[in-house]
């Protein structure tokens, strides 16, 4: 048995309905003997450390990342950006390595640097450059550059001309499964998984032309069709990879998360400062970072950093610079804050679904630089704005760059092996990827969140 995944990077659970379907007929196929079904994300819904969740079988609390960047040393201003090196615990592809088998690993966030493995690993989408070395072994990197020259990692999305955007993000992906077949054919590996970034990005940035239920919606853009357009070039690529595998080959598609309309952005620090729990002064008018913000520490109880989600940090003290709560009155404060933030309204008075997650309490253990609270502001549709200066705190578009779209908390998951003659539905965790890939190789990694999928179902 090999095992082949596909993983695309928030690929929505709508994907696997049959009208989603309709002009994808290679993953139609696919579906029709597969089980199937939307799989919940991690807490936090981002692709660090989402990804990582899918390949170690173990939290964000567990691996200490939630998220791209992290406090340093609790530090109100130092940071850390995530990246290979900091996470310590084995992925599918170790555990596999040390039963012999030799995995390809390609774009899997974060594999930058690239590790050694039993095998051949590419940079994900934080490599910085093709100018860096980006493959394991090294001397991958040439035989890749003969291949499609410089390989493309990402592309800046949140940029106003969308021409651009498109059109570099189909010459990534091209180059990318160009890559990816090369490997298939030429690679004596056992497991193979890849990533490709692309689907995320066209989401970000042509998501309101594409949503009819958008505020921001186009209805007569040149851009309506680039959603649906790039879904069929992901069915062609995907279409022509698979008939490179052998028969007795596994086929897993996966999603870090889902993908949904952004309703707008909420200017979390600027509240903040309007219920006085952020001591700092800003002119309205003139945005400017939290970085650029000059605060007084010795009276603020609470800052946050903005993104798909909120983390909201509490100035302990003993713990950080000039804190003010001491440890006997922090859950008092943390909960009254908690409290205030699941009471904020939309901009026109309409009740949210917001959540508010302490890290202690959602993960078995809560290691690193993780925040005090992790919100989600309307159950994600609302984007937390670290910025101030704004004349509002509800902003109808993205304040770092033209976004149209945020996470949801489902992905998908489908799994196909040659046994299958049929289809059927599933629930999944993102944390039954693990186990369930190990298993079809006849490994069980007890230590692992999740179960495994396959085995539960009598197809």
């Amino acid at each position: 048995m090999k095992a082949f995944v596909i993983g695309l990077d928030s690929a929505p659970p709508e994907l696997l309905f049959n009208e989603f379907l309709d002009g994808l007929p290679n993953l139609r196929k696919l579906l029709n003997k597969s089980i199937y079904g939307p799989m919940k994300s991690s807490i936090p819904a981002i692709t660090i450390p989402a990804w990582t969740c899918m390949a170690t079988g173990k939290t964000p609390g567990e691996l200490g990342l939630y998220g791209f960047r992290h406090r340093k040393g609790n530090s109100y201003k130092d940071i850390w950006i995530a990246h290979s090196l900091m996470v310590n615990e084995k992925a599918v592809w170790d555990y596999l390595g040390q039963k012999g088998h030799k995995s390809v690993v390609l774009g899997v966030p974060p594999s930058y640097p690239p590790k050694k493995i039993n095998g051949w690993m590419i940079g994900c989408f934080i490599t910085p450059d093709s100018s860096v070395n980006y493959t394991y072994p090294p001397e991958l990197k040439s035989e890749i550059e003969k291949v499609v020259g410089d390989y493309i990692f990402d592309v800046v999305f949140r940029k106003e001309n969308r021409d651009e955007v498109k059109e570099k993000i189909w010459e990534m992906t091209e180059k990318r499964f160009e890559v990816v077949r090369h490997l298939v054919e030429t690679k004596d590996w056992d497991f193979f998984w890849f990533v490709e970034i692309g689907l995320d990005r066209v989401h970000h940035a042509f998501w309101k032309y594409f949503d009819e239920n958008h505020h921001l919606h186009e209805p007569n853009s040149p851009y309506k069709n680039v959603i649906p357009d790039y879904y069929k070039l992901l069915d062609r690529e995907i279409g022509k990879t698979l008939k490179l595998l052998d028969d007795d080959t596994a086929i897993i598609i996966a999603s870090d998360h889902g993908i949904k309309k952004m309703k707008g952005c909420f200017a979390v620090n600027q509240w903040l400062v309007d219920e006085g729990l952020l001591k700092a002064s800003y002119d309205k008018g003139k945005v400017i970072r939290f970085e650029q913000l000059d605060v007084d520490w010795s009276k603020t109880v609470a800052w946050a950093w903005g993104g798909y989600y909120a983390r909201v940090f509490l100035n302990v003290k003993g713990r950080d610079p000039n804190g003010v709560i001491r440890m006997s009155e922090y859950d008092r404060v943390r909960d009254e804050i908690a409290e205030r933030i699941r009471s904020i309204r939309g901009p026109n008075g309409e009740k949210w679904d917001t959540k508010v997650f302490y890290p202690e309490e959602i993960y078995p253990t809560a290691k690193g630089d993780k925040p005090d609270m992790m919100v989600y502001f309307d159950d994600l549709y609302w984007r937390a704005a670290g910025t101030l200066g704004w004349e509002t705190n509800y902003l109808l578009e993205n304040d770092t760059g033209p976004d149209d779209a945020v996470h949801s908390e489902y992905g998908v998951f489908a799994l196909h092996t040659p046994d299958m003659d049929a289809s059927k539905t599933i629930d999944a965790t993102i944390y039954d990827f693990a186990p369930t890939v190990l298993s079809l190789f006849g490994l069980n990694a007890s230590n692992l969140r999740g179960k495994v999928l396959y085995n539960a179902c009598n197809i």
